[in-house]
């Protein structure tokens, strides 16, 4: 689905382009999220926006739709990518919620102040049988395209999210199938971003994931929280960074390389009722121990920007946007947003 709706007065001459990726879990905060697109200086005003996770029809985010109301309210071009039907409410306590799902989609999405040209998504296969988890759904995740019709000159534009349930592999094959698919279009000066889900771990069933976490465990946490979780192109996710640069795309310039973009404290109660869809209760005391040893808290880089033919504006550096929460101290979302200043390349 896409929609026209920017006014011409509001594109800029500049030949920095601003783009942010966030995923923004569902939209259930929707307001505040608009409000900090629009009033915050570090998220507003960019001429691209990648988002990930945005409801159309869902209880669990006041049954709207996120997409379209996020481009009404800042007057942006959009389009939208559903990804899932939802056959329930959601996991962990999004179950609890009151009130039905009416449209019951889940999605992806672009947004841009520019006009958006040669919109189109292509499939991602799943890395697990979404029908056997507590989280019953039909369909797959997507890769969302646009050219992008900024002054400096067209770029090409991909919203991205890769599997969380899945294995590193699995992962890295996503990631091929896109990278394959751009080298069938037009050559574009091109932005690949959002939610990659580089957790380190092979999350395709239980059993796998308590295995890695013991692996981890043997490794040391404290070596682990510092040199893997916040970098997993180092090792754990190494192939499929290096498949990026064999491809011509940079990652490490676009990046803030080593700040986590989702943030864990084995204290809350919500990540722990959700993580109990899918690691058994058995295991909780040793993650627990293993979480105290690192202070009970810890962070994960899963959100990224890559690139080919941009390069960034070296006087403004990429940067993790945190500390976005609603008056009350509530987070907006379980990541942090990124934010992305680049340039077509020169020559």
């Amino acid at each position: 689905m896409r929609e026209d709706l920017a006014r011409p007065e509001t594109v800029s001459e500049s030949e920095e382009i601003r783009a942010t990726a966030w995923n923004i879990e569902r939209g259930s905060f929707l307001e505040p999220i608009i409000e900090r697109l629009a009033g915050d200086p570090r998220l507003a005003d960019r001429d691209v926006y990648l988002l990930t996770e945005l409801d159309h029809g869902m209880a669990r985010s006041g049954n709207r739709f996120v997409a379209r109301e996020i481009a009404q309210a800042l007057e942006l071009n959009y389009a939208f990518a559903p990804i899932y039907i939802a056959l329930q409410k959601g996991s962990g306590v999004e179950s609890e919620v009151e009130g039905e799902n009416t449209h019951s989609i889940h999605g992806l999405a672009m947004f841009s102040r520019h006009p958006m040209r040669r919109v189109h998504a292509i499939p991602l296969p799943n890395g697990k049988d979404k029908m056997k988890g507590k989280e019953k759904r039909l369909g797959y995740l997507r890769a969302l395209i646009a050219d992008i019709g900024h002054p400096a000159g067209t770029f090409r534009a991909v919203t991205l999210h890769l599997d969380a349930h899945c294995s590193r592999e699995h992962r890295r094959t996503q990631m091929r199938i896109v990278l394959d698919h751009l080298e069938t279009l037009p050559e574009l000066p091109t932005v690949i971003g959002g939610d990659w889900n580089t957790s380190t771990y092979n999350s395709q069933n239980s059993t796998r994931a308590i295995m890695g976490y013991w692996r981890r465990v043997m490794m040391g946490p404290k070596r682990v929280v510092r040199d893997h979780y916040p970098h997993p192109d180092r090792y754990f996710e190494r192939p499929m960074f290096r498949d990026l640069e064999k491809r011509g795309f940079e990652y490490k310039p676009f990046n803030e390389i080593g700040v986590g973009t989702l943030h864990y404290d084995m204290e809350s109660v919500e990540k722990n009722t959700n993580l109990r869809d899918w690691v058994p209760e058995w295991c909780f005391p040793f993650i627990f121990w293993a979480s105290r040893r690192v202070g009970g808290k810890f962070s994960l880089r899963l959100d990224w920007f890559a690139g080919s033919g941009i390069e960034p504006v070296g006087e403004i550096p990429p940067k993790t946007v945190g500390e976005l929460v609603d008056a009350e101290g509530t987070p907006l979302s379980d990541h942090d947003a990124i934010t992305l200043d680049f340039r077509l390349a020169r020559g």
